[in-house]
């Protein structure tokens, strides 16, 4: 990132859990070096409560469209199928993008392809796993096995579709259930408020490197848990992160949302703004 002379202008899409933690952090402790000037959601509700509490001037766009062009940085955190299209239309229009849905551009490899044509930055926070560069650099010797197994308590899988099809009654589950264990690309697409972790493991890890997921429902554990073990060249490496639920919504690692945050004060340290 390049010095400025100017605050850089953020616009915020999603104004559930992250969205708004990230909005709230960045009017508290990095107003001098980012300014939220744009708010959407497809809840306009959320959109008003948090732009009259925050004091956003400006602040519901009128449609995606419209936050883009205001905005320098684009704020993703809707995780749904729209996900690929704001990221596209805001590489497109030469604009940076930071994505929260990680998991949800694993279906479509374009967007790297975009991302390294355009103007602006594809921003993908660490999320909530640790250990992200030491597998980076074992992927430069090869990696020959990987495997992420994600525990989660029952009640983080609640309403997934895929539960429901499989007649899974999460209230009844008493001992570790494995939910699933098979490649990253139907695990993000099967769990996709649950799993982002897999995707930004998968990426980390480097094209052509089978990633095993395993996801359990366990009524033992409180915390979301993330445990990595990779074999290759290199050794072996064993990482467990284990995360406090985001307050606002159980389904969330905090942890994702300070990555968010934390990436946004990486940036700022290289903002120089003028007087």
């Amino acid at each position: 990132m390049t010095s400025r002379n100017a605050k850089l202008k953020l616009g915020i899409i999603g104004c559930g859990a992250i969205g708004s933690r990230i909005a709230r952090s960045v009017m508290k402790e990095l107003k001098g070096a980012f300014e939220v000037v744009a708010l959407y959601d497809i809840d306009q509700a959320k959109v008003g409560a948090l732009a009259k509490r925050l004091n956003v001037r400006g602040g519901a766009a009128r449609d995606v469209d419209d936050l883009i062009r205001r905005s320098d940085i684009v704020i993703e955190a809707v995780n749904t199928q729209a996900t690929l299209d704001i990221v596209r239309a805001a590489l497109t229009a030469g604009k940076s993008v930071m994505a929260m849905s990680i998991g949800r551009l694993l279906s479509d490899s374009s967007l790297f392809d975009l991302a390294r044509r355009s103007k602006g930055q594809l921003i993908l926070p660490s999320g909530a796993v640790a250990g992200l560069d030491a597998i980076k650099a074992a992927a430069l010797l090869g990696i020959t096995s990987i495997t992420l197994t994600t525990r989660k308590p029952p009640a983080g899988f609640s309403d997934n579709p895929y539960i429901r099809e499989k007649g899974i009654h999460l209230k009844d589950i008493a001992r570790d259930a494995v939910l699933f264990d098979g490649e990253v690309k139907d695990a993000v697409r099967l769990f996709p408020q649950n799993i982002n972790v897999a995707a930004t493991v998968a990426l980390a890890a480097g094209p052509g490197v089978k990633l095993r997921v395993r996801i359990i429902a366990s009524p033992e554990v409180i915390r979301n848990t993330h445990e990595v073990v990779l074999e290759g060249e290199f050794g072996r490496i064993t990482t467990k992160t284990e995360n406090t639920v985001c307050p606002d919504n159980p389904k969330t690692s905090y942890l994702a949302v300070l990555s968010g945050i934390r990436a946004l004060q990486g940036m700022a340290t290289n903002i120089k703004i003028g007087t």
